[in-house]
C-alpha cells in the first residue's frame, strides 16, 4: 500500500510541477501585459474549464504536459489590430526572453524549495562523509562471527562505551586522543587505535564538550579484509554508528540547500550531455539488461519514488523530485525547438542580428520565418519522442527498483 502511495505522491508532484512551469510562463506574460488567452495542464479533449477574465483556465484528458497561449507567439500569427501592442513579438526582446525561460525558472525554484525541505526534514545525505553521530550502540559485542561478519547480540546489562559517555545522536566528533577527524574514517582510525579512558571532543548544538570513552577493546576483521579473509585483530571500539543523513535548522540549512542543489544542477548537465550514448542502454534495458545508469522517464522515476516511500526513505524520495525538476529545468533551455530554448534563440538571434544592422546602418531584418525552421522542429519532435517511448517502455517492462526490488 506505502508503494502505490509513494507512485502517486510522486506522479501528483509532477503534475504540480508541470503546472508550475505554466503557471511561470502565464505569470510573466502578464505581468509584462501580454494577452494569454488559454492556460491549460494537459492535452487533448478538455475535461472542464473556466474562464477568469481574457483567460480560460482547465484540464485536458492526456496528463502528459500542459500550455499557455500567448497571442502573437511569432510575427507569423495573425493577430486583432486591438491586441497587436500586446502580442508577444511585439514586445522588447527581454521581456520574451523572462518569459520564455520562466518555466525552468519555475523547475529551479522547485528543486532548491524541495532541497531545503529535505534539509530541515529529513535531513541531507551526509555526501562528505562529515563525522556525524546517527546512532549509539546499546553494547559493543567482544567478539565477530569470522565468516558472516555477524555481531553477537546484547546481553542484560551491556551498555555501550559510547552510550555510557553520555555520546548522543547529532554530536559532530572534532577529535579523538588529540587526533583531529574531519570525516568519519578518522574516527574509525583514531578509535581502532585507541584503548581505555580516551578523550573525545565533540560539538553539540554549537557547544564544545570533552567527553572521556573507555574505549573498549574487540575482536575484529581487518577493515582491508577480502572475502573469505577470517583473520581477527584486537582493536578498539565505542559502539556508534556515523549519520547517513544530516539535518538542518531553518537559518541554517539555506547554505547546504544551495551547494547540494549546485550538485545536483552538475549531475543533470552532465546526465544531459551523456543522454545520447545512453538511448543503447535503454534498449537493452528493454530486453532483460538492468543498467542503473540507465535514463529513466517520469513513469521510472514515480516507481522508484514508490520504492523510496515503502523503504521509509522519504529523503530519496525528495531528491529523486528535486533532480527530476532540475533536469527538465536544464533540457527545456537547450537552444532546440520546439523547446523555450530554442524560441528564446531565435528571439536573441534576430536582436543580435538587428543590433548589427543598425550598426551598419541598414535596416532591421525582417523577422524570422518559422516556417523554414518546421523540418528540424519535426526531427526533434520525433527523437524526443522515440526517445521517451523508449524510457517509459523500459520504465514499464524492466523498471529500476531501489534495493534491486
Amino acid at each position: 500500500m506505502s508503494f502505490v502511495l509513494g507512485v502517486v505522491l510522486f506522479a501528483l508532484a509532477i503534475g504540480v510541477s508541470i503546472a508550475l512551469h505554466e503557471f511561470g510562463h502565464l505569470l510573466t506574460a502578464k505581468m509584462f501585459g501580454m494577452k494569454a488567452t488559454e492556460y491549460f495542464i494537459g492535452f487533448g479533449p478538455r475535461l472542464f474549464s473556466f474562464r477568469k477574465g481574457e483567460t480560460e483556465y482547465g484540464l485536458k484528458a492526456i496528463p502528459a504536459g500542459g500550455y499557455v497561449r500567448i497571442i502573437g507567439m511569432t510575427a507569423l500569427e495573425e493577430v486583432d489590430p486591438a491586441d497587436q501592442k500586446r502580442a508577444f513579438y511585439n514586445q522588447k526582446v527581454w521581456k520574451r526572453v523572462v518569459v520564455l525561460s520562466a518555466g525552468s525558472v519555475m523547475h529551479f525554484i522547485i528543486g532548491v524549495l524541495v532541497v531545503y525541505f529535505m534539509a530541515i526534514s529529513t535531513g541531507m545525505p551526509n555526501l562528505e562523509n562529515k563525522p556525524i553521530v546517527g546512532e549509539v550502540s546499546q553494547c559493543v559485542p567482544a567478539t565477530q562471527d569470522t565468516k558472516t561478519g555477524a555481531l553477537a547480540p546484547c546481553g542484560p546489562g551491556d551498555k555501550a562505551p559510547a552510550l555510557a559517555a553520555g555520546l548522543q545522536k547529532g554530536d559532530r566528533i572534532l577529535s579523538v586522543a588529540g587526533k583531529d577527524t574531519p570525516v568519519y574514517a578518522d574516527v574509525l582510525k583514531a578509535t581502532r587505535q585507541a584503548s581505555g579512558p580516551t578523550p573525545f571532543v565533540v560539538d553539540r548544538d554549537g557547544q564544545r564538550l570533552t567527553l572521556s570513552i573507555d574505549v573498549a577493546p574487540v575482536q575484529r576483521r581487518p577493515l582491508d579484509a577480502k572475502q573469505g579473509d577470517e583473520r581477527l585483530e584486537t582493536v578498539g571500539a565505542v559502539g556508534l554508528a556515523n549519520a547517513s543523513t544530516i539535518a538542518y535548522g531553518v537559518g541554517s540549512a539555506v547554505g547546504p540547500t544551495f551547494e547540494f542543489t549546485g550538485l545536483l544542477f552538475q549531475n543533470a548537465w552532465e546526465g544531459l550531455k551523456r543522454l545520447p550514448e545512453k538511448v543503447p542502454v535503454v534498449v537493452k534495458a528493454i530486453f532483460g539488461d538492468n543498467n542503473p545508469e540507465r535514463p529513466v522517464s517520469v513513469v521510472g522515476a514515480s516507481i522508484m519514488g514508490g520504492d523510496a516511500v515503502e523503504r521509509g526513505l522519504w529523503e530519496v524520495f525528495l531528491i529523486l523530485l528535486a533532480m527530476l525538476n532540475l533536469f527538465i529545468g536544464v533540457f527545456n533551455l537547450l537552444p532546440l525547438l520546439p523547446l523555450d530554448g530554442g524560441h528564446i534563440a531565435v528571439n536573441v538571434y534576430e536582436k543580435v542580428r538587428n543590433t548589427i544592422r543598425r550598426m551598419r546602418g541598414r535596416p532591421i531584418g525582417a523577422p524570422v520565418d518559422y516556417t523554414k525552421l518546421l523540418p528540424l522542429t519535426y526531427v526533434m519532435i520525433f527523437l524526443g519522442g522515440a526517445l521517451m517511448l523508449l524510457t517509459i517502455t523500459a520504465d514499464v517492462v524492466n523498471p529500476l527498483r531501489l534495493g534491486g526490488q
